[in-house]
């Protein structure tokens, strides 16, 4: 049986090379889809493409407005392709409407000196963090992960507001387990709830508006990871005049940085 993300991120490519897919209830949000499911979707539009050369090193996606329930079409073009990076333009349109634009650049990645300056967090093992699934939650995509929070719980009251931060660290991972590849590392970078609702514990209504996410894994470490949680790490760098930034870290549980991302985030009051 095909997994939940599989057929979210599904698509068919057509006669005139773009490719077809559908939305899937299991991944809604408050308005459309999960970004992160589209993220991936539009990548794997990429991924799909018999032009794709290497692996993906940058993706970009504004949602320039909502993804309705239903069908909708991907296109991808590459818009120059180099020695050994390779440039694409993607759309995801319904109707006459573009709903989501994205960029993204692939690479035929070498081995090259490598060092990592960014530290990988104190914390448990996953095993002896507890589970959360959110089998009840208002949001559906959110059923489609398991959680470990180590800190930063979404609209925490248990602490005064003053003494809240923005962070969140976590262990996650797909629900069923599913092993990661690219599509389920850049969903995984758009997971994080809107920082405005751990710094300030109360809903309001938040979306992202961008993301870029920088893979910093190639295929052959993704595969070394299988279906183990892997660690996230969010926070935000600044609020204000309806908008605040996310910066999010995706590490392996042996201490690897696999991806990088950072959004803008509109809210309101």
């Amino acid at each position: 049986m095909k997994h939940p993300f599989d057929r979210a991120t599904g698509l068919v490519r057509q006669a005139d090379g773009a490719f077809a897919g559908q939305t899937d209830s299991a991944y809604a949000n408050m308005v459309g889809p999960f970004g992160g499911i589209t993220a991936a979707t539009l990548l794997n539009a990429v991924l799909l493409h018999p032009a794709r050369q290497g692996d993906p090193v940058a993706l970009t996606v504004n949602y320039a407005g909502p993804v309705v329930d239903g069908a909708f079409r991907i296109d991808a073009v590459p818009v120059r392709t180099n020695r050994s990076t390779q440039h694409w333009s993607i759309t995801l349109s319904q109707g006459d409407e573009v709903a989501t634009t994205a960029s993204a650049v692939f690479a035929l990645r070498r081995d090259t000196w490598a060092t990592t300056d960014a530290g990988f967090p104190e914390v448990p093992v996953p095993a002896d963090v507890a589970a959360t699934f959110l089998s009840h939650a208002p949001r559906a995509w959110t059923r489609n992960y398991e959680m470990r929070f180590v800190r930063g719980l979404l609209l925490d009251t248990s602490k005064p507001a003053e003494a809240l931060g923005s962070e969140t660290v976590l262990w996650i991972r797909d629900q069923p387990a599913r092993a990661l590849d690219f599509l389920s590392l850049a969903a995984i970078c758009d997971a994080f709830a809107p920082r405005i609702m751990v710094r300030r514990p109360q809903r309001v209504p938040a979306g992202t508006v961008s993301i870029t996410v920088y893979f910093h894994a190639d295929a052959d470490l993704l595969q070394t990871c299988g279906d183990r949680p892997v660690l996230g790490v969010a926070r935000a760098s600044h609020f204000g005049r309806g908008y605040h930034d996310q910066l999010a870290e995706v590490w392996s549980d042996d201490g690897r940085l696999l991806a990088t991302s950072h959004q803008i985030v509109y809210f309101k009051e």
